[in-house]
């Protein structure tokens, strides 16, 4: 069975071969052993050309702080609740309450460690929404109160989940995060 000639780029009539040697003599058959397209090879005057017109690499480049005054208020980088602390109120547990441990990554480098309780939370956003009406979209509702289920380890992990979401939300959004209310929110220390 004869082989088909096949075109290689260069448009010369070639048939593949395998080149076999037994019994010391080499003997030529005609068998197909790659696709075309695998046995093409650039010249090495191709693959110089090619090298030397390749597109600069892409870079990206933040202009936004030129142009936008509010990028400069962002110094925090990245905001986490960690976890938080019951605190008892006297023998009877009367009067108990959570406390929580909110890590500030600011963009200096350094983490703030800050205590917060529910109750602060709903004091920033309700001032948030009185200084920025039109930005109410960009305040997430905080995670809802219970009476009942309010110490268990599953509802404050939720709630946990939604403090972070909502202290994210304000941060690292320019415009909250470069405001006094934010900054009273995170410098006071409770009463």
């Amino acid at each position: 069975m004869e082989p088909v000639g096949e075109t290689t780029p260069q448009g010369q009539d070639q048939k593949p071969r395998d080149i076999r040697i037994s019994n010391g003599s080499a003997h030529e058959q005609s068998t197909l052993i790659s696709p075309p397209y695998w046995q093409y090879q650039r010249s090495i005057s191709n693959a110089s050309v090619d090298s030397t017109f390749r597109p600069p690499p892409i870079s990206l480049e933040d202009h936004t702080e030129a142009h936008h005054a509010t990028s400069g208020a962002l110094w925090a980088k990245d905001i986490t609740i960690e976890d938080y602390v019951i605190v008892r109120g006297g023998t009877t547990g009367i009067g108990a309450y959570v406390v929580w441990n909110c890590k500030v990554q600011t963009l200096d480098g350094g983490p703030m460690i800050i205590r917060k309780r529910y109750s602060e939370f709903s004091v920033l956003r309700e001032q948030l929404l009185a200084a920025f009406p039109v930005r109410k979209p960009a305040l997430p509702q905080l995670p809802p109160k219970s009476m009942i289920y309010k110490f268990r380890p599953d509802f404050l992990e939720r709630r946990r989940m939604g403090l972070s979401y909502f202290l994210n939300c304000v941060m690292l959004n320019p415009e909250f995060s470069g405001s006094p209310i934010l900054k009273d929110f995170i410098f006071s220390h409770p009463s």
